[in-house]
């Protein structure tokens, strides 16, 4: 398998209010406080547009005709690696990590058309809140891909 196919492809939504706060959904599967936006894996032969938007519904109930893309934005291409400790664990241990796409929508919904409590929930709760705190609210593993995230965006923020 070759360096670049130990990676699973993944792609994920930074999803901004009318008040440029983010949305973010506390994992029901992490016994830390752990918080993130909406990602996913992408699956075979789909677009990664698609799969972020497809995550972001399956994992928060927003209808897509909610969202927008900000215009301008550009898609940012991360990764990020597990740590020893879950390689063997996550993904039948086939990725060592996960190269992500990341998109900048704009949310333009209300409050009501969240809805966690989906067919298979990821989350437990889920809060708006500042850009600059996102990097603290992730996993410790995921915070280095946050914070490219965060600066990426910046001037859309």
């Amino acid at each position: 398998m070759s360096n670049e196919n130990r990676y699973r492809l993944g792609a994920g939504i930074m999803l901004i209010n009318s008040d440029r706060l983010v949305w973010v959904g506390r994992r029901i599967d992490n016994k830390d406080e752990a918080w993130q936006m909406p990602q996913g894996g992408i699956d075979k032969g789909e677009d990664p547009r698609a799969a972020a938007m497809r995550e972001l519904e399956e994992e928060t109930g927003i209808a897509p005709a909610l969202v927008r893309q900000v215009e301008d934005a550009p898609v940012l291409e991360l990764a990020y690696d597990l740590p020893e400790t879950l390689r063997g664990h996550l993904w039948g241990g086939k990725y060592v990590g996960q190269r992500q796409h990341w998109f900048l929508k704009r949310f333009h919904g209300s409050d009501a058309d969240v809805d966690i409590a989906t067919e298979h929930p990821e989350f437990s709760h889920w809060k708006w809140v500042e850009p600059r705190l996102l990097p603290e609210l992730i996993v410790p593993f995921k915070r280095d891909m946050y914070r490219a995230i965060v600066d990426g965006f910046a001037r859309w923020l």
